[in-house]
């Protein structure tokens, strides 16, 4: 079983928000209650549009760090 997970949201405002885990509906609710982050605080709704298993969180950070610097249409791709 996964240890921690990357995860991308779709904001209200139409923008993409990724972030990791270890707990995806722990984090989504806390995102939807504004207590996430600064970021989304300020975009609600937001919606899970898509959430990867990662070994661990050394490599769930790598893999959100990666992300993250995807350009909009690469990371709209990896939503399929």
């Amino acid at each position: 079983m996964p240890e921690a997970y990357v995860y991308i949201l779709r904001c209200g405002d139409g923008s993409l928000y990724t972030g990791w885990t270890s707990d995806v509906q722990r984090r989504l609710a806390q995102h939807a209650a504004g207590k996430a982050s600064r970021y989304t605080r300020s975009r609600l709704p937001v919606e899970l549009a898509a959430s990867f298993p990662a070994a661990n969180a050394t490599e769930a950070r790598r893999r959100e760090a990666q992300i993250k610097r995807l350009p909009r249409c690469a990371k709209l791709a990896l939503l399929g």
